[in-house]
């Protein structure tokens, strides 16, 4: 709603004289009982002897109808609250009961009530420039485009400081047909309408492309830089360039912009993720190593260095963050420790995470990148009694529980220990029955151990409790095409699996194996290359290349494999599927 309206400014004459003599009677009857009528003479002398309060009919009281209309609107009843604020505006002499009639009739699309609402708020107060945007609004309803046209140029005069500009875009947006809408902001959107408020030229150019006016909203973004030369308009430019795949343009835009504020930091943390989506991690790193930082940046600067594996740049921040003043906030020293595992500086990383206070948020983080530290420095032991602590503190939030019961699972077998893995992760599924992380955690390693039965049963289970997960109809369809026979309802899976995730190499590699396995050569090597060109790992490697050798390309198969071994030269299924095929 749009007004707050108070009682007693709508409240008839009639019904506060009776609410206030309904009030006299209650407090009356609480002290004396009064006499009967006939039992007394009339006193001339008091003063409310010759006062005749008449009964009002509930059909022309205002009060009552604003009551019920509210009544309706808080229970979502537009149509009967409507009825009710019309029946309210046509009996009071309120042009803001008219003016609320009016948007909720709008509101609930009732264009006659609407239309019978105006006119009572057109008599009642002709200068409001509310009228102005409700009448924009039916005209463009019924089409009437140069008179929506007028209302919107008369609103935007009345109001130049901005708010007019507002109004014309929530009428617009509003309005069903969106072509006349975007065809009368094409009129409006003139250099003399919009003025000299660098905001508004921004804030329309936005508005064309909410309506499906791309070029308008370029346009009026490359005339804000021109005129204003502001960051904002520099930095909307910018986004405009990249949603039209133009990244040259964008990067040309960012530069710019940081000449004019080269200390904005919307500004350079936009041009780093331009940069980093063009494949310039390290570029990104440098871009925001200058100018003021705060810790947002540094975290940024260390992504990106990591990213681009530049191990100089990571030594760079690590000792420009070390050398900070204490004290250091709980995100400061988290991020000490990444860089340290990053320089493989387990000790000082340890050290870091160890400086977390136990009451703070990222204090169960730390402790878990602890036990993972611990267990990569030999201490697999000192490694599992940090996490049963961790489970103990947990308690009963789900989520950290669930977490700590995964850290376990995972250490056990990075320490060779599947089936003590296996048991942790039903114990866990004992605390947290049905939690689907630990169920996928149990299928994934069961699948490893070859008990194909108990990964599909509980790979089974997280479709059937979550059916657009796609990572597990995945490793499900994965599953049945690598295990079992039912290999149709595996195609079905992880072509379900790559609709809500068209671009993951992982389901791509998928599809093309179960194609594989189907027969379809063809096919398979056309999924499969396409999976390896977007992730060249050695498990992608291993596949494409049997592929290849299967179907007779056996020199490109071995290029396949070499690359992959450059990356995982241990991967058991590279080596495996090598061995197998005699290559």
């Amino acid at each position: 709603m749009k007004e707050a309206f108070r009682f007693s400014k709508l409240m008839s004459v009639g019904s506060m004289v009776r609410m206030l003599c309904v009030g006299m009677t209650l407090g009356l009857s609480a002290c004396v009982t009064l006499p009967a009528a006939s039992s007394r003479s009339p006193n001339v002398s008091e003063p409310l002897t010759h006062l005749q309060v008449p009964a009002q009919s509930p059909d022309h009281d205002v009060l009552l109808k604003l009551m019920s209309a509210e009544f309706a609107l808080s229970h979502g009843d537009v149509d009967t609250a409507g009825s009710g604020y019309l029946d309210a505006a046509l009996i009071s002499n309120d042009a803001a009961v008219a003016a609320q009639a009016t948007l909720v009739a709008l509101a609930g699309k009732h264009w006659d009530r609407a239309n019978q609402a105006l006119a009572r708020w057109q008599v009642l107060s002709p200068n409001d420039a509310g009228i102005l945007q409700a009448r924009a609004s039916l005209d463009l309803v019924a089409g009437h485009s140069d008179a929506a046209y007028a209302s919107l140029v008369e609103l935007v005069r009345l109001h130049p400081d901005g708010k007019g500009w507002q109004a014309v875009g929530l009428t617009l947006l509003s309005a069903p047909d969106k072509k006349l809408s975007g065809d009368l902001l094409q009129r409006l959107a003139t250099p003399e309408q919009l003025g000299t408020q660098g905001e508004i030229w921004i804030a329309i150019s936005q508005l064309a492309l909410k309506l499906d006016r791309a070029t308008l909203s370029t346009q009026l973004a490359d005339q804000a830089v021109t005129r204003f030369h502001t960051s904002e308009a520099y930095a909307w430019a910018a986004q405009l360039a990249l949603r039209a795949g133009d990244q040259k343009r964008a990067k040309t835009l960012y530069a710019e912009s940081l000449q004019h504020d080269a200390k904005n930091p919307r500004l350079r943390i936009g041009y780093a993720k331009l940069l980093s989506d063009m494949g310039e991690n390290a570029e990104a790193a440098r871009l925001l190593a200058r100018g003021p930082q705060d810790d947002l940046i540094y975290s940024a600067r260390a992504a990106y260095a990591a990213r681009a594996s530049d191990k100089k740049l990571i030594q760079a921040l690590y000792k420009e963050i070390e050398a900070l003043p204490a004290p250091r906030p709980s995100e400061r020293l988290t991020l000490l420790g990444q860089l340290a595992e990053l320089l493989e500086l387990r000790p000082e990383a340890q050290r870091w995470y160890g400086q977390v206070d136990d009451d703070d948020d990222h204090y169960f983080d730390a402790q878990t990148r602890i036990a993972i530290l611990l267990d990569q420095q030999g201490k697999g032991a000192d490694a599992l009694e940090l996490v049963h602590a961790i489970q103990a503190r947990a308690g009963d939030d789900r989520k950290a529980l669930g977490e700590a019961f995964q850290l376990e699972a995972e250490l056990l077998n990075h320490q060779d220990r599947r089936p003590q893995a296996i048991d942790t992760y039903t114990r866990g599924l004992k605390a947290l029955p049905d939690d689907t992380r630990l169920l996928y955690g149990r299928a994934l390693l069961s699948e490893e151990l070859d008990q194909t039965a108990n990964a599909e049963k509980d790979l089974r289970r997280v479709v059937e409790l979550k059916p657009n997960d796609a990572d597990a109809l995945n490793a499900l369809g994965y599953t049945l095409a690598d295990r079992t026979e039912h290999k149709d309802e595996a195609l079905g899976l992880i072509q379900k699996a790559l609709s809500l995730k068209p671009d993951d190499p992982a389901i791509i590699d998928s599809l093309g194996w179960v194609q594989y396995r189907l027969g379809n050569l063809v096919d398979a090597v056309k999924s499969l290359r396409r999976a390896f060109e977007h992730q060249p790992d050695a498990e992608i490697a291993a596949h494409f290349g049997e592929v290849l050798w299967i179907s007779g390309n056996r020199d490109e198969a071995r290029k396949v494999w070499a690359e992959g071994s450059k990356q995982d030269g241990k991967n058991k299924s590279l080596l495996e599927t090598r061995r197998r095929l005699g290559a």
